[in-house]
C-alpha cells in the first residue's frame, strides 16, 4: 500500500518569500526583487478587493452597485445619466444595465424618471439615500485606507504614488484590455 502524498501548497498559501523561493528553484534567473514586488502587488490588490466587498456588504450593497453610484457621483450634481451612458461607462449592455437599474429603483438608490424635455430619454438620477450610502462607503474606504498605508511616511506618498502611476499606465498603454475594453482587439 502506497503512502498517500500530501497536496503541495498554493501560491496563495504560501508567503511571498516562499513563493518567491520557489519561482527561484524553477526559474533561477528570475529577479527576486520584481517576484517580491509584484507578487506582493498583487496579493495586497485581492486582499483590499475582499475588505472593500465586505464594507459593501456591511450596508447592503454589491460591487455592481457601487459602480452605478460612483458613475453618478462622478457626473457631478445634479448627479443623473442617461441609462445608455451609464452602460457605456461601465462597460454594460443595455440590458444588463436596466436590470442594475431595476433593482437600484427598487431599492431607493436611484430613481428612473422621463425627461421633462425630451420624453424620448430617461433620467437615471442618485437619491439622497443612494448618495449617503456612497459617502458612508468612503468613510468606512478613508479608515481602511489610513490603516493600510500606516506605514508609508506621509512624506514619501507622493513617490509612492507617483512611481504606482506610472506602472499603472504602462500596463494600461501596453495591454489593450486592461482597462477591461476588448473592442480594440484583433483577436
Amino acid at each position: 500500500m502506497s503512502a498517500r502524498r500530501a497536496e503541495p501548497p498554493t501560491a496563495a498559501e504560501l508567503g511571498i518569500a516562499e513563493q518567491v523561493a520557489v519561482y527561484q528553484r524553477e526559474f533561477p534567473t528570475v529577479d527576486p526583487q520584481v517576484e517580491t514586488i509584484v507578487s506582493t502587488l498583487s496579493r495586497l490588490a485581492r486582499r483590499m478587493n475582499v475588505a472593500y466587498g465586505r464594507q459593501l456588504a456591511t450596508l447592503g450593497i454589491t460591487s455592481a452597485e457601487w459602480e452605478v453610484l460612483k458613475a453618478l457621483v462622478f457626473a457631478g450634481a445634479p448627479y443623473q445619466l442617461g441609462p445608455g451612458e451609464l452602460a457605456k461607462r461601465l462597460g454594460l449592455t443595455p440590458a444588463a444595465m436596466t436590470h442594475r437599474i431595476d433593482r437600484m429603483v427598487a431599492e431607493g438608490l436611484v430613481t428612473r424618471e422621463r425627461d421633462e424635455a425630451n420624453r424620448v430619454r430617461v433620467i437615471i438620477e442618485l437619491t439622497a439615500e443612494g448618495r449617503d450610502k456612497w459617502l458612508e462607503l468612503m468613510r468606512m474606504a478613508a479608515v481602511f485606507e489610513a490603516d493600510l498605508l500606516q506605514d508609508v511616511a506621509a512624506g514619501t506618498r507622493p513617490e509612492l504614488a507617483a512611481t504606482l502611476t506610472r506602472m499603472l499606465r504602462r500596463i494600461e498603454e501596453t495591454q489593450p484590455d486592461a482597462l477591461g475594453r476588448t473592442d480594440d482587439l484583433t483577436c
